[in-house]
């Protein structure tokens, strides 16, 4: 009888304890962690658009040929042009015209420079370092007009999304020019300012 009642308490202990007893602790699902995104730092501009400016520089002149001729002074006028980024690479077309009053010798006076320019460079993000060329107009006081090329490298920044300063230095060839069997070499080193837009 003892063994029998020692028996039913313990099995009567174990069925009220097995629901206690079943299965493991589990901890309460964890709260999401949330996480806020690290801020998107500008690397630079884009520099896709139109753009207009002024530059201001110095001009040296030289001829050889028929006459041997040299002088150098101040040179500066206007630009138009429109850039196309690509991402990593940027390609542009524009006009420049530069007057000046270079006087060679006496003999001559160089009037000014347009030039019809293509550019290729690297996006820099706010810089933009280039390689530019392209057909150049000369006038010359006394040997009149002529149509030579150009090439040249420059760098222009960005110092607001709107306005860009810069440099460019352009060696300038003009064979035989107008037929006067005299040739023409002018480099020119300019600082530029643009107006994007």
């Amino acid at each position: 009888m003892t063994v029998k009642r020692l028996s039913l308490a313990t099995m009567g202990a174990a069925l009220i304890a097995a629901p206690a007893l079943a299965g493991s602790p589990v901890a309460p699902p964890a709260e999401p962690v949330i996480t806020t995104p690290a801020p998107v730092v500008s690397t630079g501009g884009d520099w896709t658009g139109a753009y207009g400016g002024l530059s201001l520089g110095y001009g040296d002149v030289s001829t050889t040929g028929t006459s041997t001729l040299s002088g150098d002074d101040v040179i500066g006028g206007l630009s138009l042009g429109y850039d196309y980024d690509f991402g990593q690479f940027v390609l542009g077309a524009g006009l420049d015209y530069d007057v000046s009053n270079i006087d060679l010798n006496g003999t001559d006076t160089l009037d000014s420079i347009g030039r019809l320019k293509l550019r290729a460079g690297y996006d820099l993000g706010r810089g933009l370092i280039y390689a530019t060329g392209g057909v150049a107009q000369a006038s010359l006081a006394s040997m009149g007009d002529d149509t030579g090329y150009f090439a040249g490298i420059g760098y222009e920044h960005m110092l607001t999304d709107n306005i860009s300063v810069g440099g460019e230095v352009l060696y300038h060839a003009f064979d035989n020019f107008n037929g006067s069997g005299t040739d023409v070499e002018a480099t020119t080193a300019s600082a530029k300012v643009n107006f994007r837009f």
